[in-house]
């Protein structure tokens, strides 16, 4: 299983304003940091924004922060929002139900299992639990490791 680049933004975005001692920032900090797209990194924002993971902060020093504290945002539930489609394979899909195996296939369920533990393992974890203690996730990133994250 390989989760999209899509979702390792969003999660990377995530930990970043999770460490930000201040916890707003803008887009293109986030980009610069990562070194990534900051076109591929707005679209990401603007759908964190739409469910709810993030708000926006308007004017000369505004930007974007976690719109509920780190504690609050499940891992799985985070992965699940930007991975809406995890079918391993085409039959799991109901208009691909007519593979000639499928009557004798026990590979389905094996990778549906699969599946499902992957994500229950997710669930154990909190964006808090990836980022603390933040000091040195601060540091790696270039954000003043003294101060407190919020």
């Amino acid at each position: 299983m390989r989760l999209t680049l899509y979702s390792d933004y969003a999660l990377r975005l995530m930990m970043y304003l999770a460490v930000r001692p201040d916890g707003l920032a803008t887009i293109s900090q986030v980009a610069k940091a990562y070194g990534v797209s900051a076109n591929h990194m707005m679209k990401v924002v603007h759908q964190l924004g739409q469910a709810g993971y993030l708000e926006t902060v308007r004017g000369r020093s505004g930007g974007i922060r976690l719109a509920k504290p780190p504690e609050a945002i499940g891992l799985g539930e985070l992965v699940r929002f930007t991975e809406p489609d995890m079918d391993i394979v085409p039959c799991f899909q109901p208009e691909n139900e007519d593979c000639p195996l499928r009557r004798t296939c026990r590979l389905k369920g094996a990778l549906d299992r699969a599946r499902l533990a992957f994500l229950s393992v997710l669930d154990e974890y909190t964006l808090a639990d990836l980022t603390s203690p933040s000091g040195p996730m601060r540091s790696f990133l270039g954000l003043a490791v003294g101060a407190s994250a919020t």
